[in-house]
């Protein structure tokens, strides 16, 4: 079983990092692109013993705990098998 994890910066928080990119991409001759905001994702390889609502209280609980800062991230949580 596996959990995938998306923290992104809130809508509300500048993001520099994300500003230089579209910066570089519209030095690449990209056009009409409005915004780019970076993240970080992450994949969590869990126990196969595990239900679909204890592999998703367990990955919801490390993304909040650890992986994203609640003051300024979001996070999404998705399971697969």
């Amino acid at each position: 079983m596996k959990a995938k994890v998306y923290v992104t910066l809130k809508p509300s928080v500048l993001d520099p990092q994300g500003k230089a990119i579209h910066h570089s991409v519209e030095l690449l001759g990209f056009e009409k692109i409005a915004d780019i905001r970076q993240g970080k994702y992450f994949e969590i390889a869990l126990d196969a013993t595990l239900s679909d609502a204890e592999a998703r209280e367990t990955a919801e609980k490390i993304a909040k705990d650890v992986l994203a800062n609640p003051v300024i991230e979001d996070y999404r949580v998705e399971i697969s098998n």
